[in-house]
């Protein structure tokens, strides 16, 4: 059995959780109205960011592993699931349009994966200039108004009334990736730990650890616990 790398776990825990606290925040907030609250740096600071950690550490992983195209089907077909659960709430008046994802953070994971062969090749130092520029050209397209053509959506360029409530475009993300990818082509060349004298069997990195490991189930199921505790909350307050 292939040996895990402790810190790439637990820092993809980290992020998962940042997720669903954010998630939950909004929720309360926006979701079902119970509270009335003005979000805090923290807040902003992981709803712009924790998505760009995830996608790197998921570029430094896919450079650990093998089956890349097939982890990210499967990855790809959990985003379509989650399309398939807001679309049927919207069209059961159960939820506005808000809540319909149409190309969110599992799609563009699932194609970054699947592409992954076609730069696997590369030098580090190509994958890292191609990923800054990725990067650099979707954050220009965000700067640009809508089209016409709704295809090209999950490039960076949606339609002119286009909204997502989880969207994340290959560009400027599959540049993240990428750079993601460079870096676990130097950082992690030996495929081992990089803090290894750290006790990662205590408790709290235990459970991050843990967290990091099962993040894609967790994904799939918080928000629908979430909407339970809202919804207990609402009952009770």
């Amino acid at each position: 059995m292939k040996k895990r790398i402790w810190e790439l776990d637990a820092f993809r825990g980290i992020c998962i959780l940042g997720m669903v606290a954010v998630h939950f925040v909004y929720d309360l907030v926006e979701l079902y109205g119970i509270w009335a609250w003005e979000y805090p740096a923290w807040f902003s600071l992981v709803q712009h960011w924790g998505g760009v950690l995830f996608l790197l550490l998921s570029g430094i992983c896919v450079t650990l592993g093998s089956q890349s195209v097939r982890r990210g089907l499967i990855v790809f077909a959990c985003g379509l699931v989650v399309s398939a659960v807001t679309v049927g709430m919207y069209l059961l008046n159960l939820q506005d349009r808000s809540i319909l994802i149409y190309f969110g953070v599992l799609h563009c994971l699932g194609v970054c994966m699947i592409l992954w062969p076609v730069f696997r090749r590369l030098p580090w130092q190509a994958l890292a200039a191609l990923g800054v520029a990725m990067a650099a050209a979707g954050l220009y397209l965000r700067t640009l108004p809508g089209v016409s053509f709704p295809w090209l959506m999950p490039l960076g360029l949606p339609w002119e009334d286009f909204y997502s409530s989880d969207y994340f475009p290959l560009l400027p993300n599959l540049g993240y990736f990428l750079i993601g990818a460079a870096l676990g082509r130097t950082l992690y060349r030996k495929k081992e730990s990089l803090l290894p004298r750290v006790n990662a069997d205590a408790p709290v990195l235990r459970f991050l650890t843990l967290c990091g490991r099962h993040s894609l189930w967790i994904y799939l199921l918080h928000q629908p616990v979430l909407s339970l505790i809202c919804v207990i909350l609402m009952q009770l307050l």
